[in-house]
């Protein structure tokens, strides 16, 4: 593929084979190893993009592909099919409520445009950050390339799968090639545990494993945790909480639970050669500290904006939220938007928890968040979720203040206008 295969496409993926072959001699990489599971943003571009490249004369869809997803200054005319299995993350768009959003129409219909030509390469639009909730869910073992930082350590660490945090760029090369290169934590060796974190509280609710996910990213940084202590198994939900957090206020691609996940049946197992390097605990003060440091940003308790969804709310989290705001209706003063994937909100719609939700007041929309879109309410000065990554991030995104509490914590502010919430 390097040199030219003389199969059609071949000069993309030329280009995508010599990416790939400079990333891996960066990351000292000895060589490639296959890969049939590609999870990335390939064909999502701004219209600044478009424009940036357009002064060159590449808006053609496949030269723009060329230039900006597989970083090549001189743009191959026609980009082939993917190679392998691929599948698109969130976007920065819900076509359906972009006024609401205050998305310009000139950028939705730039990002139609994007999205049908990625549809025509092969690329599977789950538009989502948690492909593993809905249909892409690796095995134990199995080589990816994943971009999106919630996601990939949810593919490492729960489904025993080996990526590591890949970029547009790399996703997009393996896309075309069925390669990527071999380091990382696509090595056994590379996937022992370093630090270990005795967790010394009952583990009840999704709220505690996102308190312990963003003590555990502060804590360990980009090294490997392992959690003993947990006898309760977890659910996808708390995983996806935890492993969020863990990412947000640290590093984390991947982490044990000592007799739970994949390549962690017991302690040992976990450490391999490891000794751990800091043995620290996690306790009733710890927990309490995690919950005030998450919530230092907050002030006011006049709630403006209730965001649920951070990673994308499963149906059984849609299914919760409408169960809470049956009969009920968010507050005048507030607004309530609930992120999922498309494919989930089909099924909210056919259960009528959708209905349930729209009645109250609330919205569902699909394939972003206030993160990837910097969209928030107009006039929002205080808002309030159930995700320790949201809660890190939206204040330095969108300038607000944002509290971080249980979904019920959260739909209680929407019904009242005020944060009631408590630490645990």
């Amino acid at each position: 593929m390097l040199d030219g295969d003389g199969a059609p496409g071949a000069e993309a993926r030329q280009k995508a084979m010599n990416l790939l072959v400079r990333y891996g001699e960066a990351l000292g990489a000895e060589r490639l190893v296959d890969t049939n599971n590609v999870t990335g943003t390939a064909g999502s571009s701004s219209t600044f993009i478009r424009d940036y490249y357009a002064k060159d004369g590449d808006g053609d869809r496949d030269r723009l592909f060329s230039r900006f997803d597989l970083d090549s200054d001189e743009a191959a005319d026609h980009i082939p099919v993917a190679r392998t299995f691929t599948c698109h993350l969130q976007t920065r768009i819900d076509p359906a409520h972009a006024e609401m959003m205050g998305t310009p129409s000139g950028a939705v219909e730039f990002h139609q445009e994007s999205q049908a030509h990625s549809a025509s390469l092969g690329v599977n639009l789950l538009n989502t950050c948690t492909p593993y909730a809905n249909g892409n869910v690796p095995v134990k073992g199995e080589h990816c390339a994943w971009m999106e930082s919630s996601a990939v350590v949810y593919c490492n660490s729960v489904l025993g799968a080996r990526t590591n945090t890949e970029g547009r760029e790399s996703t997009a090369a393996a896309m075309m090639t069925g390669k990527i290169p071999y380091w990382g934590f696509h090595l056994a060796e590379n996937r022992f545990g370093q630090h270990r974190i005795q967790v010394e509280v009952e583990m009840e609710s999704v709220m505690d494993w996102g308190m312990l996910g963003y003590f555990t990213g502060a804590a360990v940084e980009e090294d490997i945790p392992v959690l003993t202590g947990i006898e309760a198994p977890a659910s996808l939900i708390r995983h996806k909480h935890f492993g969020a957090a863990a990412a947000s206020s640290g590093g984390v691609e991947l982490y044990h639970v000592a007799g739970q996940t994949p390549e962690a049946d017991t302690e040992a197992q976990a450490f391999g050669p490891n000794k751990p390097a800091l043995d620290l605990n996690f306790g009733p003060d710890e927990r309490r500290r995690t919950y005030d440091t998450i919530n230092g940003n907050a002030h006011s308790d006049d709630v403006d904006y209730i965001m649920l969804g951070c990673p994308h709310y499963t149906i059984e989290q849609i299914w919760e939220a409408a169960r809470l705001l049956d009969g009920k209706r968010v507050h005048e003063n507030s607004a309530l938007w609930i992120f999922t994937a498309r494919q989930v909100k089909d099924v909210a719609d056919r259960n009528g928890y959708t209905k349930t939700i729209e009645d109250a007041g609330g919205v569902i929309l699909t394939d972003t968040c206030s993160a990837m879109s910097a969209a928030v309410p107009k006039g929002t000065r205080v808002a309030a979720t159930d995700s320790a990554k949201q809660t890190h991030y939206l204040p330095a995104i969108t300038g607000v203040e944002a509290w971080f509490g249980s979904t019920q914590d959260c739909v209680e502010a929407a019904i009242t206008g005020k944060w009631k919430g408590e630490a645990p």
